[in-house]
């Protein structure tokens, strides 16, 4: 994905479509990430500001994930076992919902819960196969379809669209080309614009780019993309897990799963045995 388009370009890209503008409590956060030794009090103050927020980040901290014997009551308690950049992080990925609710768009009330899923099982998914960065995983999970409902609101037929995508995503057509063809542009370039106005790590914006062209880059066999690898494995895994070819796609079969299986767990080190218990036990959990 070329990060260095000019205006015309990206207009041309997002086809009128308007990405919204960063959440404060994103530009605050950032503020404070940057300095030499971020204040965790000054972090819990800002979230604190912001009860929709601070609900969530409880939610997740109390979650079967962390296993914590006793619950998480307080903002402060859950940066100060989190540390400030897994708040930011899922701070970051948490604000989406806030910024790009719209409640003419009723069909996106399926997104959004299977963003939320997503993201969860991204981060537990992460946390067992031992991969750095978990928090950035559960902000991918969260953020990757971010196109979508902007997609939505430019093109009232989308969904329709989308639909047609999962289906004939089979034979080496990727999700995004049925988008490209009927609407020039598809949710993942828009999702990389957003998150790129956003201020999003690079590799985020790069996965979030990418998350349709799996199957090419675990055909590379180089190393170079290593860490864009490893958060596709995840991404797509738990994609899977959580069924989005059938809630967002209405599709029986993960037709890119099923393209794209053996190369990610092969490159996690997992058999297909094994992915059957982890996606098992994800879903005992209740996170999936």
């Amino acid at each position: 994905m070329p990060t260095d388009l000019s205006a015309e370009q990206i207009q041309k890209v997002l086809q009128g479509i308007s990405v919204p503008p960063q959440p404060q409590i994103m530009v605050d956060l950032q503020m404070e990430q940057v300095m030499p030794s971020p204040d965790l009090r000054n972090i819990a103050r800002l979230i604190s500001q912001d009860p929709g927020l601070s609900g969530a980040l409880l939610k997740i901290v109390n979650s079967p994930y962390f296993g914590l014997a006793n619950k998480v009551g307080s903002i402060q308690r859950a940066v100060n076992l989190l540390g400030s950049d897994s708040v930011i992080n899922m701070i970051n990925a948490l604000s989406i919902r806030g910024e790009m609710s719209d409640d003419t768009i009723v069909t996106l009330s399926r997104f959004w819960d299977t963003a939320q899923d997503v993201a969860m099982t991204c981060l537990t998914l992460a946390k067992r196969i031992g991969c750095e960065g978990v928090d950035e995983a559960y902000t991918l999970g969260l953020f990757h379809n971010c196109g979508i409902p902007l997609m939505l609101k430019r093109f009232p037929n989308y969904m329709e669209v989308l639909e047609e995508s999962y289906a004939s995503a089979q034979d080496g057509s990727r999700i995004v080309d049925t988008e490209n063809r009927l609407l020039n542009t598809n949710h993942a370039v828009v999702g990389y614009f957003t998150a790129k106005s956003w201020n999003l790590p690079r590799h985020l914006c790069e996965a979030i780019a990418n998350h349709h062209n799996a199957l090419s880059i675990f055909q590379d066999d180089s190393a170079r993309d290593v860490q864009l690898k490893n958060l596709l494995a995840i991404l797509k895994m738990a994609e899977h897990i959580c069924k989005c070819h059938r809630v967002l796609g209405n599709q029986a079969e993960d037709h890119e799963w099923l393209a794209i299986e053996s190369l990610v767990l092969d490159y996690v080190g997992l058999t297909e045995y094994d992915f059957q218990l982890l996606r098992e036990n994800i879903r005992e959990l209740g996170v999936a």
